[in-house]
């Protein structure tokens, strides 16, 4: 059992937070390049997706902790302090996405279909820059997972 919880949470992670990381690393790019643009609304379209990819691979990635809890749990590592540090910066990059990420490409793209790209692709600095942390987040707890103390593989 506790393989196939593994192989679900490692799915989950590359299948939810993959995208969530990609799609929210090109939205800055894309608002950026968006007053060199000639067709804004080839950009909006574009903002648009990229940020409805972020919302729901970001819902679909909730599967991942509770896959990983449920791990844990099996291998019985939940007090584990690299399970606990993989937690927090877990929490971290979530409420990163949730709270400054999200909210910052929706903003974005409502000043965008009132006033034009141009004013708003100023944000792009401040979203890419979230962008990354977020993405150092992830790195960061992928590390652990793999290098992780007491690990069973021998490598």
């Amino acid at each position: 059992m506790t393989k196939l919880l593994l192989s679900l949470h490692v799915l989950a992670a590359v299948l939810a937070v993959g995208p969530v990381t990609v799609a929210a690393s090109t939205f800055p790019r894309v608002l950026r390049r968006a007053d060199d643009n000639l067709d804004g609304r080839e950009a909006l379209t574009t903002l648009r997706m990229l940020h409805r990819l972020c919302r729901v691979y970001a819902a679909i990635g909730l599967a991942v902790p509770v896959f990983g809890f449920a791990t844990a749990s099996s291998l019985g590592v939940l007090t584990s302090g690299w399970l606990i540090t993989s937690i927090l910066l877990t929490a971290a990059a979530a409420a990163i996405l949730a709270l400054l990420i999200l909210p910052a490409q929706d903003s974005a793209l409502t000043a965008a279909q009132t006033s034009g790209l141009g004013p708003v692709s100023r944000d792009a600095g401040r979203l890419a820059m979230l962008t990354g942390l977020f993405n150092l987040l992830w790195a960061t707890v992928t590390v652990l997972m793999i290098i992780r103390p007491g690990s069973t593989t021998g490598a």
